[in-house]
């Protein structure tokens, strides 16, 4: 390959940090384009990969047997190579808190047009600050990204939390031979909110029951007509590492449409405060009218770009990891989106859009 092939991908433009890598990669893999990112995280405070950044890196690298140049941590410039995607085992560990989930985002798309299934072992942290919990990987993505015609299973060996990880999932994929496009456009109404509250280590079990019953009340004074069930788990000693607290609550709507809003504990912060945190935010993405909350918006997106059809999913305000994916997808995969105002009635007064893609339909040349 003559290196002026490679697409070149300017790594500090809009949201500026791992997504860009996570898209930009994965899309790099799936279509065979070599790639060059420069100004990798150039704007954060510590630019350059940081752990989880290079093991999702090596990881997409190994199941595509790509070639990776300059990957190292603190690194703002690399090139990727990529090769054939394979199935079979593939190992990632971030040995920190780095997110598992974030390992997923970038793998998954990856493997399901490999040859054969895929067992994908993530280490490192389930439940990490500035990314999915697990718990939102199973409760919400999981049965939306479901849609796009694909199968997942996810098995939590071990949680782990910030600062020490030790995490262990393990994620078993079947390849597909092409993605469904999806239609979430109708909301329906709100028919069920549950959760889980979670102390794992040295925290006791109260703790978790003050997340539940702060988050509880702060839900009631504004769905006064719905059961919340939010149940107080103390993680086993033989499934946790580490000492973490969190709490996780989903609605669900009569069209099957997930929302959810999370937080975790943190040393210093009263277990009420972290309950409420989760409650508003999940009451947030009740209130815009779109049928996905604003963490799931942006990682439908490139599953919606390799779609075989037209996929419309209908979002409160656009965040900027949206127009990050929905950029890059343009730009790697040729992907071509529409962002606009909602027209229906009831949207009106609301901040709420319908992104739609015309997805390219990319076909798994193995099946």
């Amino acid at each position: 390959m003559m290196a002026e092939q490679r697409v070149e991908v300017d790594g500090s433009i809009m949201e500026g940090g791992g997504q860009i890598l996570r898209v930009s990669t994965a899309l790099s893999c799936l279509l065979g384009l070599p790639l060059r990112v420069q100004k990798i995280r150039a704007g954060r405070s510590t630019p350059g990969l940081r752990p989880q950044h290079l093991s999702g890196l090596e990881m997409v690298r190994d199941l595509c047997d790509g070639q990776l140049e300059g990957a190292e941590i603190g690194s703002t410039e690399i090139t990727f190579t990529p090769e054939k995607i394979r199935g079979g085992i593939h190992t990632a560990d971030t040995k920190t808190a780095g997110s598992v989930c974030l390992l997923m985002q970038v793998s998954m798309p990856c493997v399901l047009f490999a040859a054969s299934p895929s067992e994908l072992r993530l280490k490192g942290g389930t439940n990490a600050e500035m990314a999915p919990q697990i718990d939102y990987t199973m409760m919400v993505f999981k049965p939306i990204v479901e849609k796009f015609g694909l199968k997942f299973n996810c098995d939590i060996k071990m949680r782990g939390y910030y600062p020490k990880g030790g995490g262990d999932v393990i994620v078993r994929i079947s390849p597909v031979k092409r993605l469904d496009p999806i239609n979430l456009t109708d909301r329906g109404s709100v028919t069920k909110i549950y959760g889980r509250a979670f102390v794992a280590g040295v925290l006791p079990l109260k703790v978790a029951k003050d997340m539940a019953a702060a988050a509880v009340r702060c839900i009631r004074k504004e769905v006064r007509d719905l059961y919340v069930n939010i149940q107080p788990v103390q993680e086993s000693r033989d499934q946790a590492f580490g000492n973490g607290s969190g709490i996780i609550i989903v609605a669900e709507t009569s069209t099957g449409c997930l929302f959810a809003g999370s937080s975790l504990g943190k040393r210093g912060v009263n277990a009420d405060k972290v309950g409420i945190e989760a409650a508003e935010m999940l009451l947030v993405n009740l209130r815009h009218g779109g049928t996905v909350d604003e963490y799931l918006q942006d990682q439908l997106i490139i599953f919606m770009a390799l779609a075989n059809g037209v996929s419309r999913i209908k979002t409160g305000p656009v965040t900027l990891h949206t127009q990050t994916a929905i950029h890059f997808a343009e730009h790697l995969a040729k992907a071509k989106f529409t962002v606009k105002k909602s027209e229906d009635e009831e949207d009106a007064s609301k901040d709420t859009y319908i992104i739609e893609c015309e997805g390219i339909g990319m076909a798994n040349p193995h099946l």
